[in-house]
């Protein structure tokens, strides 16, 4: 046994001198042990970028670029900038003095020495020598990625906010020799198309708004990829893909080293282009170009015309942070380097006052506004909304608070909720002070809303037109109509109409002497949800029985066309949150099962181009309904407020 045990321990200890690749295992004299060198986990990845006149974005394009969850000494940068009349340039030469060492490596080049291209006739504008120049640009990428043996090229525009931190090793996981992500923008505009006109310009069809919408998800093969584009850098793709035209031309016609010949097309006859010419590249080829919508990736500007000046890009940004708000519950901090980045200056649209009505245990609501507001540049005061839940019949009947007889909700078929009480009160209270404070226009926000891009301008549009030709109460900029009926223009105004039949408050304009109207029809005597109260005050309300309890129904109302406001969400998607459908009834319920006013249809359809994409993945669609505090200092205040509203 003894004799076994030597052999094996000598038998073992051969094996392991073996695999150090060592027979004696000792160190020879003047040899220096050699460490196993670590496997490479990640592939590297080359990212060229152009900048010309991008110092709105940069400082946000940059801050989402360092939060791209992929190895940064795995990544290559080559960095082209010129032409610029802004401060790109500097940007970019701060930016990399603090982070270039932290990325495999770094090729920058500028030159500011020109500003305009010849024949230029605004930055928007795009002379074939301006084309030829960036096709130069993406050529020398390409050589630059073939002489450092990249495993993957991954071309971004600066105009893309990449928002999902695994969006790289995502695209890379999938596999494909070209694949993209599918970007959104403030309208149906992406970086990809599903089809291609036979003189090589974009064909919408309708799988092209499935994919965008995300009514199917996956990764789908399509004829073009642009803006974000990933390509697998193989030994086909490095001498198949190009972006200049003459070089296409002339890769139909030969042969490359023994590859595979390009498929049957017709000489290429199509535009100077380099996303034209790089899809014709693949498509002629079997490199095959795919989109993924299967993560929410990011974001996209959409191109500007030729006359549109850097203004309208810059609210355009303003447009689509405000998305990521909507969407992401917030943009990302910027990055310290970027200290100097400036917000839009907060303003009131010309307005005496803005107010947010929200609930103090919805701090996640009430978050996100502001966090709206900030990038919009609204300027706005939060108004404590009174809480259904902490209200009670006593407490209503020891105000002097009367419920209007034989009231029933018309679809629901039940009595006013609790939650629909507080709600009516949040407004009364705003409107009492409104005449306190002699506010001659007000806006009220509710804390649900989504702004329609461009919305500052546009509600300043609508308020000029509307002061110049008439008196006006209440301007809705926000509202669900109900009844397919005639609401004519206002005469002489290009925005707005006559208001018909209406629901929802979460956003309107009031004048004081419409504060003061609502006040005097003594609405708590004969209390019913606020958007029903409305619409009898403007005597359009169809229940003549409702409408019988208030004798002066004099109130100039007209709503913005189109609407400058909508929900967050309707009833039944995803975050969707109820505080007044949702609460306590005031009485007992009779069966409830019809629609609630929160749906997207009632009686009258709203119309399909006023509906807007719906996207909400916050936090808020896990929110806790935690209930305050009775004796808190906020409880006291709202009771205290409610309790002694004639003496304030």
């Amino acid at each position: 046994m003894a004799t076994c045990s030597f052999i094996c321990k000598v038998t073992i200890f051969i094996w392991i001198c073996f695999m150090l690749n060592s027979l004696s295992c000792e160190v020879q004299p003047g040899q220096e042990a050699q460490k196993p060198k670590p496997a490479r986990r990640y592939p590297t990845v080359l990212i060229p970028l152009l900048v010309r006149n991008k110092a709105h974005i940069l400082p946000l394009f940059l801050t989402y670029f360092q939060n791209i969850g992929f190895p940064k000494k795995d990544i290559a940068l080559w960095i082209r900038s010129d032409h610029n009349s802004d401060s790109s340039t500097e940007i970019l030469e701060n930016w990399l003095r603090d982070n270039a060492d932290l990325y495999f490596s770094v090729d920058f080049e500028h030159d500011d020495s020109v500003q305009r291209y010849q024949n230029e006739s605004t930055p928007n504008d795009w002379p074939l020598e301006r084309f030829n120049h960036i096709i130069q640009l993406k050529e020398e990428a390409l050589a630059y990625g073939r002489e450092k043996h990249a495993d993957y090229i991954f071309f971004l525009d600066i105009d893309v906010l990449i928002t999902h931190s695994n969006t790289l090793l995502h695209l890379i996981r999938l596999n494909k020799d070209v694949v993209a992500p599918m970007l959104l923008s403030e309208g149906l505009y992406s970086n990809f198309w599903c089809a291609m006109t036979p003189d090589y310009y974009y064909q919408r069809t309708d799988e092209y708004k499935e994919i965008y919408n995300v009514n199917k998800e996956g990764v789908f093969r399509v004829p073009m990829v642009h803006s974000a584009v990933l390509i697998r850098w193989t030994y086909f793709t490095k001498y198949s893909l190009t972006f200049d035209r003459r070089t296409l031309i002339r890769l139909e016609e030969v042969n490359i080293n023994g590859l595979k010949e390009y498929q049957r097309c017709r000489t290429y006859d199509g535009p100077v282009d380099d996303i034209i010419v790089f899809a014709v590249a693949a498509n002629c080829t079997s490199v095959e170009m795919y989109v993924s919508n299967i993560l929410p990736y990011g974001y996209i500007m959409q191109p500007l015309d030729v006359n549109d000046g850097l203004d309208v890009d810059k609210q355009q940004l303003i447009n689509l942070r405000a998305n990521i708000v909507n969407d992401l519950g917030g943009v990302i901090p910027l990055d310290e380097h970027f200290d100097k980045y400036i917000y839009p200056k907060k303003t009131n649209i010309t307005l005496d006052h803005i107010y947010m009505i929200n609930l103090i245990r919805r701090p996640h609501r009430r978050d996100k506004m502001f966090k709206l507001f900030e990038e919009i540049g609204l300027d706005v005061e939060h108004f404590p909304a009174v809480d259904g839940k902490r209200l009670t019949p006593e407490l209503l009947e020891a105000d002097g608070i009367k419920f209007m007889p034989g009231y029933e909700d018309p679809y629901n078929h039940r009595k006013m909720t609790m939650g629909e009480v507080g709600c009516f009160l949040s407004h009364y209270r705003i409107w009492e002070k409104i005449v306190a404070k002699q506010q001659k226009e007000v806006l009220i926000l509710e804390d649900d809303v989504r702004f329609q891009p461009y919305f500052k301008e546009n509600a300043e549009r609508v308020l000029s037109q509307i002061r110049k030709i008439v008196k006006y109460d209440l301007v809705y900029f926000g509202r669900k109509r109900l009844k397919d009926e005639d609401e004519p223009k206002v005469e002489g105004t290009e925005n707005l109409v006559h208001v018909g039949y209406s629901y929802w408050t979460l956003g309107y304009v009031i004048s004081l002497e419409g504060a003061r109207k609502l006040l005097a029809a003594n609405p708590l005597k004969n209390l019913l949800p606020v958007d029903e109260f409305l619409p009898i005050m403007y005597d359009r309300h169809p229940n003549e029985t409702w409408k019988s309890y208030f004798f002066q129904r004099d109130l100039w109302a007209f709503s913005a066309a189109p609407l400058l406001l909508y929900p967050t969400h309707y009833t039944g998607e995803k975050g969707y949150i109820s505080d007044t459908e949702d609460s306590e009834v005031t009485l007992t319920a009779k069966t409830n099962n019809a629609h609630l006013k929160s749906d997207r249809e009632l009686e009258f359809p709203i119309p399909a181009e006023t509906e807007t994409k719906q996207q909400e993945t916050t936090k808020e669609t896990q929110e806790k309904d935690d209930f305050l505090d009775l004796n808190s200092p906020e409880m006291e205040e709202l009771l205290f407020l409610m309790k002694h509203r004639n003496e304030l």
